[in-house]
């Protein structure tokens, strides 16, 4: 199962879009002086530094992102000179010790193997007193659109709780993400919640992003039979709120958590 976000087009359909909506209201709650330098560890298809670009006036940022064709789909929707796209990693991001004022992770933390290492080098790469602030889905709770995915198919298949997002990314959890920033000697945490709606105009909607193969639910949905999908697919279908409209209105809840350094 292809767990890992290397196709951005595919990623906007499935998440990337919601993803854009909590990046605003991150932002909103970390209430950032305009005119600092910040440094967007994984940042995809560049949805939270182009917010920031639009909300924050920074005098520049730069995104770090592993995939190559998540950067080039960020520097090619971005045109901001004030923007610099690197292929880079979280345990290693090419910049001066204490380079930027704001460190900024959306959606990442629970995708990197060893954390511990990557809060180190967040660390180093920021000011002291300078802020490192992250989010993650909360796979367990209010991240919708995956949890009725998931207890769909816990519910269907044997297998299908361990491959569950709300049990593999533990540190997606207010108190382990508060523990992780403090046993990385940060200081001043606080952890919050930001709920963003997701609405699908159908279940087509909803459903198609699952067929991509691409990340952890749909490379789930995607290892099944044809069969076992399809059985899968009813289970989804039957349990989801759906309008009478054919329209599904459901809830995006992030994790949010900063620290000082």
């Amino acid at each position: 199962m292809n767990y890992k976000w290397n196709n951005a087009g595919l990623y906007e359909s499935y998440v990337g879009r919601w993803s854009r909506l909590v990046a605003v209201e991150f932002l909103n709650w970390l209430n950032m002086n305009s005119g600092l330098l910040w440094l967007d560890v994984g940042c995809g298809t560049g949805a939270l530094s182009n917010a920031i670009l639009q909300s924050r006036s920074p005098k520049k940022i730069i995104g770090i992102e592993p995939s190559e064709s998540q950067i080039e789909y960020a520097r090619e929707s971005i045109k901001d000179t004030r923007a610099e796209f690197l292929v880079s990693d979280a345990v290693k991001l090419n910049v001066n010790d204490e380079y930027a004022d704001v460190l900024v992770s959306g959606l990442v933390l629970n995708f990197i193997p060893d954390l511990k290492s990557a809060l180190t080098e967040f660390k180093r790469a920021v000011k002291t007193g300078g802020t490192i602030a992250a989010y993650v889905w909360d796979y367990s709770g209010k991240m919708e659109l995956m949890r009725y995915f998931w207890d769909a198919a816990v519910r269907s298949f044997e297998d299908a709780r361990e491959k569950d997002e709300a049990a593999r990314f533990e540190i997606c959890n207010p108190e382990r993400l508060a523990d992780a920033f403090n046993s990385a000697g940060l200081i001043n945490t606080e952890v919050t919640f930001i709920d963003v709606p997701t609405v699908f105009k159908d279940f087509d909607d909803y459903w198609t992003p699952f067929l991509s193969g691409i990340g952890p639910a749909p490379g789930y949905c995607m290892s099944l039979s044809e069969k076992n999908r399809e059985l899968l697919k009813n289970e989804v279908y039957k349990s989801l709120p759906i309008e009478k409209n054919g329209s599904i209105k459901l809830i995006a809840r992030a994790i949010a958590v900063k620290a000082e350094r």
